[in-house]
């Protein structure tokens, strides 16, 4: 396909919640997409305006039923962006056509290990051969995959902020002993759904831990490690709610082979990311406002002798999700990857 000839006519499944949301509100200004269909079954029919207020008097589009069946529904489509809960994912991938390029903002084919898919997302996985087509979508560790890649898995959010703090330690051999990764999420994280350990008026004066060592992202970040250098260290993986609607902020406390000064350390993540437009070294602490509804993922450091902590913020529902998906769909079809993407945080 010539880009100059013509936008990526692109889809997706599963428009009506926080990620479809999100890929709504970046792909529509998109200079090179033209978004052609939006599906969700609760708000077929509805405008996509009268769901996403945001977005109103900025699309005439409308939500449509999801396709029992893939027959003729991709044949005008170029680019298909599956914002559907795990499990469902599985279902379809095998009938999508071979020409049209996919990313997967579920977590059904982020793992090679069938066992510990099962194990982790609790439901068994019926298309694992097609697993093996799909390229691990963290961008700043696969840029070179991800351009030739037909199918992407995108990778979860809190995989995406512990993955960045984590990967120039372990590509350098930098790392001893044992890691622990304290994370932090906004109620965005839960989806557009209330439950009853979700809901905002439970999270927004209260602070707990869950999931504690069985997160279903533990397996995703020690397999992309081990794609990055030689993992083989322990990792204690701990997440927590935040009581704020958007944002990740992980804290993650290594041990290194030998003393890193602070300017050494950074030394090491600005080499690492040197091509990384959407990396941001920042002095001391990072804070959440200033990656709310970006692309960016920030970080900061602390040293001490060997010790050190790399501070990690990102949103959740952006660098952590639609906007990683869309850089990248940029690589995947020839565009610079920040197209589309020069989103600005807030101060407050």
């Amino acid at each position: 396909m010539q880009l100059s000839q013509r936008k990526i006519k692109v889809g997706i499944f599963g428009g009506s919640g926080y990620g479809g949301s999100e890929l709504l509100r970046i792909l529509l200004f998109h200079p090179h997409v033209d978004v052609v269909l939006v599906t969700a079954n609760e708000h077929a029919g509805k405008t996509v305006a009268e769901v996403h207020r945001n977005l109103h008097g900025l699309t005439d589009l409308s939500f449509v039923k999801q396709p029992e069946t893939m027959d003729g529904v991709l044949d005008n489509v170029d680019c298909v962006f599956f914002a559907l809960p795990h499990g469902q994912a599985m279902s379809m991938v095998p009938s999508v056509p071979p020409q049209v390029k996919l990313i997967d903002l579920s977590g059904d084919f982020r793992l090679r290990d069938q066992s510990l898919f099962e194990s982790h997302y609790k439901q068994p996985h019926t298309a694992m051969d097609a697993q093996a087509g799909f390229v691990y979508g963290l961008t700043e560790t696969n840029r070179e995959a991800v351009r030739t890649a037909r199918l992407i898995a995108n990778p979860g959010c809190f995989a995406t902020a512990t993955l960045l703090g984590l990967a120039p330690l372990v590509a350098n051999g930098l790392l001893a002993g044992r890691v622990v990764v304290d994370a932090k999420t906004g109620s965005s994280g839960s989806g557009a759904k209330a439950a009853s350990n979700t809901h905002h008026p439970q999270r927004m004066s209260s602070f707990y831990a869950y999931k504690p060592f069985t997160h279903q992202h533990v397996p995703e970040i020690e397999q992309e490690l081990t794609h990055v250098g030689d993992w083989t260290n322990e990792l204690i993986f701990m997440t927590h709610s935040l009581p704020v609607a958007r944002g990740i902020f992980a804290s993650i406390y290594v041990e290194t082979k030998r003393e890193l000064s602070a300017t050494d350390l950074r030394g090491v993540f600005a080499d690492f990311y040197r091509d990384s437009f959407f990396v941001r070294l920042v002095d001391g602490s990072p804070d959440i406002n200033w990656v709310k509804t970006t692309n960016f993922c920030d970080l900061g450091f602390a040293v001490r002798g060997k010790q050190a902590v790399v501070f990690s913020a990102l949103d959740n529902l952006v660098k952590g999700a639609a906007g990683q998906a869309v850089q990248n769909m940029n690589l995947m079809f020839g565009l610079d990857e920040k197209t589309g993407l020069m989103l600005v945080g807030t101060n407050p």
